[in-house]
């Protein structure tokens, strides 16, 4: 691909066969210096030398290209990207490109191959002295950006552009930022700054509105298995599709981190890595050598595991885990695949188009099932189980212990509803549970935690002799048997046996939607307070039991918050749900009907009409309610004239009853 590539492999050939009569002690010098020569790993050895050699960055090597042909590349460029994806190779390549003069020194900057340009050769051999390579995670300070900028206004000594790359700058400090930022908004035109950086947040804007910005992007696992297998073809070494699978899925995108664990994968196999191994004859890197060497587990097991997870199958999946772990896999990479399977199988239930991309048949059919089967709702719970096992298992003293017992929460979870289904039960079990034996057991469990708009109150604040008739339970504990009674008692016996249990707790809590909020705000909750005034419509209320139909402006835990805050004041259960029925008008909305009303009422009063007339232009402003519930006084002291002045009245009194009255405040 390059000279680096010559370097190792054609340079050999060539030598054998200038040899002519001496070839027959050519073997002898040819294996000294192939012993000679130092190994270098993959990475280094593979590294692009062009645009075309760059894998994955379509979009990038198309903007530079096309930016170096029409003359307009600008002084400063700044690559980002995570590790491994070819920052400081792009920089190179680009320095490479700018400078490059042709064997004769007469061409100018090309996109093509610069292997025949002795700059370029020296620019990739990292000696050239107008290419500068700074390290900003060592060279922080404003002194060095100091020394750099005393060089700015030197010319190229041979090449056409003096060239800096400065690796890590986000390492930079403050001060050496700032320092830079005179010259590189306005530097020198044989200058060209090159930034590299991991962590572009940190970059000051300052900094990143003087460059043009690029991001390379993570290689996909299809373009960087394709690309391993190309290398180990040039290799010599034989390789599985599945092993190459699994070191590119390891790679995470990072084109050095795949190369680095092909490296370790070809040590660690048996393959012949001579220029005529044979391929084919079943040598060279393995899907199990690359298991043992990541500490993968068996993807097909994992599915297994996954299965019996789901299934409730507990002691199944505890066997399957030591099976994996004794094979060498790391419960922590166990638990990751887990999490893998489930995002994929989530995505797989919402985008079946997209859900068998880079997957091997046998996982494919698997995955199909699988996603027909279980619904959104579980595999979101089950990623959340996940999600928080894996932290278990990151600070855990023994990792698989924490990763069994994280398989035993999944699969006793696995046996519970989910919510919509948690409520569709409640919905259609309550009046069931009412008419018929077979109801109660299997609905006294959800009906004691959860609630609809249908559904009978779960609190035992809340008595309901109505809804309880059809078993005679025993079960006193769940409060279920308490309302519950046989056919031949009265209706009395019920009545005064709930009071005791029901009763008591309820006085305790508010018993209407205003006290709930005054709670609230007593609780010093003043934005849920005010959420619930303003962005929450009551649909029924109930002691123990409040459904709410929130506006968009309220937020989603809204439910949530006002049930345990309930529950912590009162001490007793209080079960908060959401509905899609419209119900009453808002609190706000509500206090805003009633002060129209009044004022409604206060305009047509005679008084209040009169004094209107007096005083044009004059509006009533607010309506307050009288303090004492008195007779009527007499016309003269309800229109106070200290209450009033030249542009709006003072009070007013709509003809009620003597509790009613109002007064007008003034403007």
């Amino acid at each position: 691909m390059t000279d680096e590539a010559a370097e190792t492999g054609a340079a050999p050939d060539g030598a054998g066969a200038s040899d002519g009569p001496a070839a027959s002690h050519g073997p002898a010098p040819e294996a000294a210096a192939v012993a000679a020569t130092p190994y270098r790993v993959l990475a280094r050895k593979y590294r692009p030398q062009s645009f075309a050699d760059l894998i994955g960055q379509e979009a990038l090597v198309r903007t530079l290209t096309n930016a170096i042909e029409s003359r307009r590349l600008p002084h400063a460029i700044v690559l980002t990207g995570v590790r491994g994806v070819g920052k400081t190779t792009t920089a190179r390549i680009i320095a490479k490109a700018i400078n490059y003069a042709g064997p004769d020194g007469t061409a100018g900057a090309t996109v093509g191959d610069t292997s025949d340009c002795p700059i370029c050769r020296a620019i990739a051999e990292d000696r050239h002295p107008d290419v500068i390579e700074m390290d900003a995670a060592s060279r922080t300070g404003v002194d060095d950006i100091r020394e750099l900028i005393e060089g700015v206004r030197y010319r190229p000594t041979s090449a056409r552009y003096k060239v800096y790359i400065v690796d890590e700058v986000h390492m930079l400090s403050r001060n050496a930022f700032n320092a830079l930022l005179k010259t590189l908004e306005e530097p020198p035109e044989h200058v060209v700054f090159i930034f590299a950086t991991t962590e572009i947040r940190k970059v000051p804007v300052t900094v990143l509105s003087r460059c043009m910005r690029f991001d390379l992007r993570r290689v996909e696992q299809p373009v960087l298995a394709a690309h391993f297998a190309r290398i180990c073809a040039q290799e010599g070494v034989g390789a599985e599709e599945e092993a190459l699978a699994m070191i590119a899925r390891a790679a995470d995108g990072s084109v050095r981190d795949g190369l680095s664990l092909l490296d370790q994968a070809i040590a660690l196999s048996d393959a012949d890595q001579g220029a005529d191994s044979d391929k084919s004859s079943g040598g060279g890197i393995e899907a199990a050598t690359v298991k043992v060497m990541l500490g993968l587990a068996d993807r097909t097991r994992i599915y297994d595991l996954f299965e019996a997870v789901l299934a409730g199958r507990t002691p199944e999946a505890l066997d399957l885990l030591g099976d994996l772990y004794n094979g060498g896999a790391d419960p922590l990479v166990v638990l990751q695949d887990l999490l893998a399977l489930t995002h994929g199988l989530s995505r797989a239930k919402l985008l079946p188009e997209q859900a068998d991309e880079g997957l091997p048949e046998a996982e494919r059919r698997r995955g199909r099932a699988l996603a027909e089967g279980l619904s959104v709702p579980v595999l979101t719970r089950t990623w959340q189980l996940l999600l928080k096992g894996l932290e278990e298992v990151q600070r855990a003293p023994a990792p698989l212990a924490a990763a069994e017992m994280v398989l035993i929460r999944l699969a006793f979870a696995s046996g519970l509803p989910d919510p919509g289904e948690l409520v569709r039960r409640l919905k259609e079990g309550a009046p069931a549970a009412a008419g018929g034996p077979a109801q109660p057991a299997a609905a006294a469990p959800g009906g004691t935690r959860a609630t609809s708009a249908s559904a009978a109150p779960v609190p035992p604040a809340h008595p309901r002799p109505e809804a309880g008739g059809g078993s005679s339970g025993g079960g006193g504990s769940s409060g279920g048997g308490a309302r519950s009674a046989p056919a031949p008692r009265s209706e009395a016996a019920p009545e005064s046996e709930a009071p005791p249990s029901s009763e008591a707790p309820a006085v305790a809590g508010p018993q209407d939607f205003p006290a709930v909020v005054e709670l609230v705000a007593a609780q010093r909750e003043i934005g849920l307070s005010n959420h619930l005034r303003r962005d929450v419509r009551l649909v029924s209320f109930q002691p123990g039991r409040i459904e709410l139909n929130p506006r968009e402006e309220a937020p989603r835990d809204l439910a949530g918050r006002l049930g345990r805050l309930l529950g912590d004041a009162t001490g007793q259960r209080w079960v908060v749900s959401v509905s899609d029925l419209p119900g009453r008008p808002t609190l706000a909305d509500q206090e805003a009907d009633s002060q129209a009303r009044k004022l409604a009422e206060a305009r047509s009063h005679p008084l209040v009409r009169a004094a209107l007339e007096t005083f044009p232009g004059a509006e009533i402003t607010a309506i307050r309610e009288a303090e004492e519930s008195t007779a009527l006084d007499p016309p003269e002291s309800e229109l106070d004239e200290s209450e009033l002045d030249d542009s709006e009245p003072g009070e007013s009194e709509p003809d009620e009853a003597p509790g009613d009255r109002s007064e007008a405040d003034p403007a």
